[in-house]
């Protein structure tokens, strides 16, 4: 293939397809943030501030437990992609590091990967796998997809002169007048 050749029609939709229906089956955004958290929670113990000729050093004794703290959140970030079966562990993992950033690692990123690994855990371990749709209609749905009878305009409604009220009978429901022996109560079947 050479530099003149143009890209197949159709490939980049292609493609942004595939990776939309990867991304469906697995926490994908759960994995995302967990990432985002914890390259803060990584990088600020090791970076330098610098104002004008004066250096600014945020590094703490616990510099090497943050580096740790921010590796294993990318690493469950990436694991959440790739082995969605294991989402209530990385998501629980994911959590509980960032608690522990909060006093390691300067405030958990200043706060910013602390927020970031505490909500893409809490999603990780709420998401569930969803269903595929149901292609073929079932044989018993009928012509109106199993909605209920009278859910639609056709059907005929007695009006009120021709119902209870002509009839002179109480307009009651629920199935829980004195008359029929409820007292009140609903019955359950």
């Amino acid at each position: 293939m050479s530099a003149e050749t143009p890209a197949a029609s159709g490939q980049f939709t292609r493609r942004r397809l595939q990776f939309r229906a990867w991304r469906g089956q697995r926490p994908f955004w759960a994995g995302l943030f967990i990432i985002i958290g914890g390259l803060p929670i990584a990088y600020f113990p090791y970076a330098n501030l610098r104002i004008g000729h004066l250096t600014l050093a945020m590094a703490t004794t616990a510099g090497a437990g943050s580096l740790i703290i921010g590796v294993l959140l990318v690493v469950l970030g990436l694991s959440l992609w790739f082995q969605k079966h294991i989402r209530v562990f990385a998501g629980v993992a994911a959590i509980l590091l960032a608690l522990v950033s909060i006093p390691v690692s300067n405030l958990g990123g200043f706060l910013i990967g602390f927020l970031f690994a505490l909500v893409g855990g809490a999603m990780a371990v709420s998401w569930v796998p969803g269903e595929p749709p149901e292609q073929e209609l079932r044989a018993d749905e009928g012509v109106h997809g199993g909605a209920p009878e009278g859910a639609f305009p056709e059907s005929t409604v007695s009006g009120p002169a021709e119902g209870a009220a002509a009839t002179g009978e109480p307009n009651d429901l629920s199935g829980t007048s004195p008359a029929n022996g409820a007292n009140g109560r609903h019955s359950a079947g």
